[in-house]
C-alpha cells in the first residue's frame, strides 16, 4: 500500500501497540494523528515522527466529540486505546467495570461513528481496526471487565462491517494474544500465570507490538480489500491449541 499521503488517527498511541502502529505509519509514510490520555507521551512521539497529537481520556465519553473537532478529515481508522483492571467476578468493582466498557467498547463507538459519518457525507471509503483481544473469546481469570469489553468490540465489529460495507466501508479487528506492553506486562508478570498460556502457544512466547502492528497494516491496507468483519488473531497458534 501507497501510504503517503494517507490521515491516520490512531489511539492509544501514547504506549504500546498503538505507538508501535503510529511509528510504523509514519516510516511508511503516513500523516498520523495520535490520541493518548498521557501528553508526555504525546510529546515523546511527537519528537520522534512528527505527528499531529490529541491529549484526551476516552474514559470521558462526552468530550470525545470536541476532542476530534479539529482531527477531521482522516482516511483510517485505529481504536487502540485499552484498558483493564484485575478483579475476580465476584469481587468486580462496579465503577471499574464501566470504566473499561467505556474505554474498550463505547469510546471506539463514538469515535467511529464521528469518522464515519464525515466519510459518508464525503463519499470515502474507509477502512477502520479495532484492537480487540483473544481474551474476547475466552474466559481469563480476574479479567471480567475486559473480557467482556472486548467481546462486545467484536461483535460491534462484525455489526459495523455489516451495515458500512455496502458504502465501501471496511471495519475488522485484530486479536493479539498476551503481548509485551506496558499493560501486557503488568497483567502477566507472574510466571505462574504467564507461563501455562505460554506453554499452549504452537510458537512458544508471546507477542511484540510490532508484531501485531504489522497485522493491524494489513487491515487497513488496500491488500485487504476485501477483508471485512473479521477478528484477526495473531496468537501464535493458541486459537488452534
Amino acid at each position: 500500500m501507497n501510504w503517503n499521503g494517507r490521515r491516520v488517527l490512531v489511539t492509544g498511541a501514547g504506549k504500546g501497540i498503538g505507538r508501535a502502529t503510529a511509528v510504523m505509519l509514519a516510516a511508511r509514510g503516513a500523516r498520523v494523528v495520535a490520541l493518548s490520555r498521557s501528553a508526555d507521551d504525546l510529546a515523546k512521539l511527537k519528537s520522534e515522527i512528527a505527528c499531529e497529537t490529541i491529549c484526551a481520556d476516552l474514559a470521558e465519553i462526552e468530550a470525545i466529540a470536541d476532542a476530534l473537532k479539529d482531527a477531521l478529515p482522516v482516511d483510517l481508522l485505529v481504536n487502540c486505546a485499552g484498558t483493564t483492571v484485575l478483579q475476580s467476578f465476584v469481587e468486580s468493582d462496579l465503577g471499574e467495570f464501566d470504566r473499561v466498557l467505556k474505554v474498550n467498547t463505547v469510546a471506539p463507538m463514538v469515535l467511529s461513528r464521528i469518522v464515519v459519518k464525515d466519510w459518508l457525507a464525503r463519499g470515502i471509503k474507509g477502512a477502520i481496526v479495532n484492537v480487540s483481544s483473544d481474551a474476547a473469546r475466552r474466559g481469563v481469570v480476574n479479567h471480567t471487565a475486559y473480557c467482556a469489553s472486548k467481546a462486545a468490540l467484536d461483535a460491534m465489529t462484525r455489526v459495523m462491517a455489516a451495515e458500512l460495507g455496502p458504502s465501501g466501508i471496511r471495519v475488522n479487528s485484530v486479536n493479539p494474544t498476551v503481548t509485551l506492553t506496558p499493560m501486557g506486562e503488568l497483567a502477566w508478570s507472574d510466571p505462574a500465570k504467564a507461563d501455562p498460556v505460554k506453554a499452549r502457544i504452537p510458537l512458544g512466547r508471546f507477542l511484540d507490538p510490532d508484531e501485531v502492528a504489522e497485522a493491524i497494516l494489513f487491515l487497513l491496507g488496500d491488500g485487504a480489500a476485501m477483508v471485512n468483519g473479521v477478528s484477526l488473531p495473531v496468537d501464535g497458534g493458541l486459537s488452534v491449541s
